[in-house]
């Protein structure tokens, strides 16, 4: 398989500038009913700004890395690590979404790869983890593929589109 193009995509961390177009693409998401944990809530622009300052701070402070994937003035993918505090302040928690238009084509691949390359810069960080729904099985094959692996499962640990499902947990060893 060829490596994909990504030629017309800027990856970059997000601005304050960013809000609105956050605000869309995450109720956009929600809205699909996807594999994220909003299920169909839909998020103010007020509650967008104010989450997109704390990460700005955390940015700022190195505890958090958000990689976005921007088509134009479209934001188009996301990936986030966010470090854990305390006695696991060598953990980081993994997140990450595509815009629909834009799965199936190495885009969730390219920002996982941005992401945990950035992350190996962090001192001290030795492990990241995640966890995915059991039904999202495309998602399971990616984080197998870029050597995650599964060190847990909650039976019916999600509820989506009225079904519990199996919530899987996996792990990264940096």
């Amino acid at each position: 398989m060829s490596k994909p193009n990504f030629s017309n995509i800027v990856f970059r961390s997000p601005t304050l500038d960013d809000a609105t177009e956050m605000k869309s693409y995450i109720n956009t998401l929600s809205s699909e009913e996807t594999f994220i944990r909003l299920q169909g809530r839909q998020l103010s622009l007020a509650e967008e700004k104010k989450y997109l300052e704390e990460m700005l701070e955390k940015i700022s402070k190195q505890t958090v890395i958000i990689i976005q994937a921007w088509m134009g003035q479209e934001l188009v993918g996301a990936a986030d690590l966010r470090l854990r505090g305390d006695t696991e302040s060598h953990v980081a928690d993994f997140g990450l979404t595509v815009k629909k238009s834009y799965r199936g084509q190495g885009l969730g691949r390219e920002l996982a790869n941005r992401v945990i390359s950035e992350s190996k810069k962090i001192n001290g960080l030795k492990m990241i983890v995640l966890s995915v729904f059991a039904d999202n099985q495309v998602a399971i094959n990616l984080y197998h593929s870029l050597g995650f692996k599964d060190f847990g499962k909650l039976p019916n640990g999600c509820f989506r589109k009225n079904q519990y499902v199996d919530h899987v947990y996996m792990y990264l060893e940096l």
